[in-house]
């Protein structure tokens, strides 16, 4: 186990009075896996994340790495984190902010060069690297977000919606990208996204939370033999009965948070 939460509970504090956005999710996540975290909008999905992250403080349960708990603003090296935005700096190019991680940790230049010269070749970039953001679309600057998170080794990745604001065409570009990468590495992921395409597409396991306050609803395998083809999976039926018989769940959690 890489990942463990237990018994999790987040509330909110607000002028209106408690948010209970979480309440009692446990589930695990093996070495290697990768899993989707699933639901309706408001329900605590990037809020968990935040938490196994270390960015949010739970209000109670355990959240555990590698068995060891996770402590509250506690920087975790074994972690990378790829947020919803493109979080590029605009004044460096690709490949300074690529290899912005290495600097800082002080991997010496003629490694550092190698290193992103060889993520920008992965990541489908060559040619932009002394390009800025401003010159990229946004699915490219999500590349560079992305390698200048995954140069850095982590064992464990955790991605709240990294691509929900890219255009279908892109992402699922951006979608085959990570597949080819994860395929490779095999980190352990753990993937926000309110997209059940997206999340049958590259999960393992499907994790459906509940309308707020997040509870655990249903933990999906998602069977699909890899490696994995991000347009042509998607014309299989087998793809097709599991995205209806995943959609019919969701679907509850949909008309109750309408009701509300």
């Amino acid at each position: 186990m890489r990942i463990g939460v237990a018994n999790l509970d987040m509330r909110y504090w607000t002028p209106g009075g408690d948010v209970n956005a979480v309440e009692n999710v446990s589930f695990e996540v093996a070495q290697g896996e990768f899993v989707a975290l699933l639901g309706p909008s408001g329900c605590g999905k990037s809020t968990i994340l935040n938490i196994v992250a270390g960015l949010l403080d739970r209000t109670s349960g355990r959240v555990c790495l590698d068995d060891e708990e996770v402590r509250f603003g506690y920087v975790n090296r074994k972690v990378g984190y790829v947020f919803q935005r493109d979080t590029v700096f605009p004044w460096r190019t690709v490949e300074a902010n690529i290899g912005y991680g290495l600097e800082i940790a002080g991997v010496p230049k003629v490694e550092r060069q190698e290193k992103v010269k060889r993520a920008i070749e992965v990541s489908g970039l060559a040619g932009f690297d002394k390009s800025f953001p401003r010159m990229l679309s946004g699915g490219m600057r999500q590349r560079v977000a992305l390698m200048r998170t995954l140069i850095m080794e982590p064992e464990i990745l955790l991605m709240d919606e990294p691509f929900g604001a890219l255009d279908t065409h892109t992402k699922l570009e951006m979608h085959k990208t990570l597949l080819e990468i994860w395929e490779r590495e095999r980190q352990t992921v753990l993937f926000v996204t309110h997209d059940l395409g997206e999340a049958l597409t590259l999960s393992n396991r499907i994790i459906l939370l509940s309308a707020r306050p997040g509870r655990l609803k249903e933990d999906f395998v998602v069977p699909f033999p890899r490696p994995r083809d991000a347009v042509s999976l998607r014309e299989t039926p087998e793809f097709g009965r599991l995205y209806s018989h995943i959609w019919h769940a969701l679907g509850e959690e949909f008309r109750r948070t309408k009701a509300e």
